[in-house]
C-alpha cells in the first residue's frame, strides 16, 4: 500500500506516461517537501525511464553546494523566495541529464513563519532545457506540516504536467 493519496498517484502516473512518450527526463530539487515529489514519481512502475535524479536541499548550504544557488540570493531574498526557487530549478536542470526540473522551497510549519513569509508560503519553479519556465507562489495557509507538504506535491505535479504539455 502506498503512502501517497490515490489522486497523487494518478497524477504521477500521468506525468510518467507523458514524459516517457516524449523521451524526456525529470530532476527534482526539494526543500520543504524533503523528497516527496521524487518519492511519488518513483512509486510509479516505469518511472526509471523518466526520473533522472532528485536533490533534497533542506539547508542553505545544500542549496549552494548541490544546486549552485548564490549565497547573495539567499542573503538578499531568503531561502523561501522566487529567486531561490528559480536558481534551484536551474541548478537541478544543469546538474542532471533531465529535460525538465521542478524546485520547491517553503515554510511547512508549524514554526518558522513571519509576517512577510507566513507558514504555508511555498515557491515552486519548473524549468525546461528549451527555455520554458513556470513559477508559482502559493500561500496554502497553516494547513499543518503534512497539509502544506502534500499541497506542494500536488502543485509540483501539476507544474510538471504543464511543462511537458506547453
Amino acid at each position: 500500500m502506498s503512502a501517497f493519496a490515490p489522486d497523487m498517484l494518478e497524477s504521477a502516473a500521468a506525468i510518467v506516461r507523458l514524459y516517457a512518450a516524449e523521451g524526456k527526463r525529470i530532476a527534482t530539487a526539494e526543500s520543504c517537501t524533503g523528497g516527496l515529489i521524487a518519492g511519488v514519481l518513483t512509486e510509479i512502475a516505469g518511472s526509471s525511464a523518466v526520473v533522472d535524479r532528485g536533490f533534497v536541499t533542506y539547508s542553505n548550504e545544500a542549496k549552494t553546494d548541490l544546486l549552485g544557488v548564490m549565497p547573495t540570493t539567499l542573503d538578499h531574498f531568503g531561502a523561501v523566495s522566487r529567486e531561490t526557487a528559480l536558481q534551484m530549478a536551474r541548478g537541478a536542470l544543469f546538474r542532471s541529464r533531465a529535460h525538465s526540473a521542478i524546485a520547491v522551497t517553503g515554510i511547512a510549519g508549524p514554526g518558522g513563519g513571519s509576517t512577510d513569509k507566513p507558514v504555508g508560503l511555498v515557491h515552486l519553479a519548473a524549468m525546461s532545457r528549451d527555455g520554458r519556465l513556470f513559477h508559482r507562489e502559493m500561500r496554502y495557509g497553516d494547513l499543518g506540516r503534512d497539509g502544506v507538504r502534500t499541497a506542494t506535491v500536488r502543485t509540483a505535479l501539476a507544474l510538471l504536467a504543464d511543462l511537458v504539455q506547453a
